[in-house]
């Protein structure tokens, strides 16, 4: 991976989520990263530190919805920042509501990986498929 992020690599990290590619996931992010999901007990979601709690973190997502995706993607970086909007589609495997709305992930970049990648979605009913 290059030294600097670009717009190339947060479509191939895009493109990695739907592939459900944890391994290819993981290879963008810095061994002491950190993600804050979009939903959890504290001010920021459920925050999870370290490349190994990172991973479990992203785990989830596939565990909440099998079936998850991230379409319509558009993408911008900053210097150290980036943003990817993008639509989220899932079923929930705890009920078997779909889940549907656009979000945004707010990164920050070092050394040429993601450092920080902190998920927003819209808050919008689940809703029978």
């Amino acid at each position: 991976m290059s030294t600097a992020v670009t717009v190339d690599t947060l479509v191939a990290f895009n493109a990695a989520w739907n592939r459900h590619d944890l391994d290819a996931l993981m290879s963008f992010m810095t061994d002491d990263c950190v993600f804050h999901a979009v939903a959890g007990p504290d001010l920021l979601g459920r925050s999870f530190i370290g490349a190994a709690a990172v991973r479990e973190g992203f785990e989830l997502a596939w565990k909440t919805c099998p079936d998850a995706s991230w379409t319509d993607g558009v993408h911008w970086v900053v210097g150290d920042h980036g943003i990817s909007e993008s639509t989220f589609r899932g079923t929930r495997a705890a009920d078997g509501l779909r889940i549907e709305a656009r979000m945004v992930d707010v990164f920050t970049f070092r050394d040429g990986r993601i450092a920080v990648k902190n998920a927003f979605r819209k808050d919008r009913p689940a809703f029978k498929g």
